[in-house]
């Protein structure tokens, strides 16, 4: 029953009539930053879901080829999903042929619906549909609650058509986007995007600025794959929730620097016999004054990393 609250594009609704179309109110378009040629981004609020914001708490972008566009993210909404399109369609009238999820959270995501009547790929990691279905009916129930019926109006989930095992290239001319799959960190479907042309890397949420880090995956493997993204040559960055962009490597050094807190004090409350509830009430608090909503994250992240690191 879960598989049933994800839909292929197009499926769960048919076309909108005229009539209808003229009384639906056209989206206000998002606001974005060009920060690179070709490359734009909105700025998410620092906030949790609320019916003010609709939704709208990461960051979203679009990358223009020659010939197409592509669309990395699209918000927590269909709301938002539909004035990130309007954003678009006032920079390009090219064809969105692609939407590319960077994992499964709903702030991410739940803006796809905009897009179905564009027909693109929806572009997600392996283990992006499984993990959708998994969490289906809970993540509609709860954002539907979290944002009231007027914000939430017409969200639906829309599941990926196209996976990346490993590493996959798409062209939208003279522009190639190369994405990745990474192994379980912030998630266990964590996707990277890296334009070529702009020498631009879409990390999602595998990176956080000024916004706490949110664990959801695994803390070991999350450290281990910064070590390893810190090696990627790029110009700048794109991070799921903070500013439009960023310098690379550098904007990872205090999300680093928050995880191994965590994890050091987590390891010493475990080799001192302390519980689980010590430990998420205490531990990474010498980071607070270095990051918002840490009172909202930092409890369930020590919760999480506890789980993990007492089986080492």
């Amino acid at each position: 029953m879960l598989c049933l609250a994800l839909a292929l594009p197009g499926r769960e609704s048919g076309p909108v009539s005229p009539a209808a179309a003229q009384t639906t109110p056209a989206a206000q378009p998002l606001s974005v930053t060009e920060i690179a040629p070709g490359v734009f981004v909105h700025q998410g609020a620092y906030a949790l879901f609320a019916p003010s914001n609709r939704g709208d708490i990461a960051n979203l972008s679009f990358v223009i080829g020659r010939d197409a566009v592509a669309v990395i993210d699209t918000g927590g909404s269909l709301a938002i999903g539909q004035a990130l399109r309007a954003a678009i369609r006032t920079v390009t009238d090219k064809p969105i042929r692609y939407v590319i999820n960077t994992h499964m959270h709903p702030d991410h995501l739940f803006g796809n619906a905009a897009f179905a009547d564009d027909r693109p790929e929806f572009i997600g990691h392996h283990k992006l549909a499984r993990a959708l279905a998994a969490r289906a009916e809970r993540y509609l129930a709860l954002n539907a609650q979290l944002l009231g019926p007027d914000a939430f109006a017409g969200t639906r989930l829309i599941a990926p058509t196209r996976a990346v095992e490993d590493r996959s290239v798409i062209d939208l001319g003279e522009r190639e986007l190369i994405l990745e799959a990474q192994p379980t960190a912030h998630t266990d479907n964590d996707l990277t995007v890296r334009d070529s042309a702009s020498g631009t890397l879409f990390l999602g949420d595998l990176l956080f600025m000024r916004h706490v880090p949110v664990l959801d995956g695994s803390i070991r493997g999350w450290l281990a794959l910064i070590s390893r993204l810190e090696q990627v040559a790029a110009k700048r960055v794109v991070p799921g929730h903070g500013p439009p962009t960023a310098a690379w490597p550098e904007a990872v050094q205090p999300q680093k620097q928050y995880l191994q807190r965590i994890s050091a004090d987590v390891r010493r409350m475990i080799k001192e016999g302390r519980s689980i509830a010590e430990a998420a009430a205490t531990a990474g608090l010498s980071e607070k004054e270095s990051w918002l909503l840490f009172d909202e994250f930092n409890a369930r992240n020590v919760t999480a990393a506890f789980a993990e690191l007492e089986w080492e």
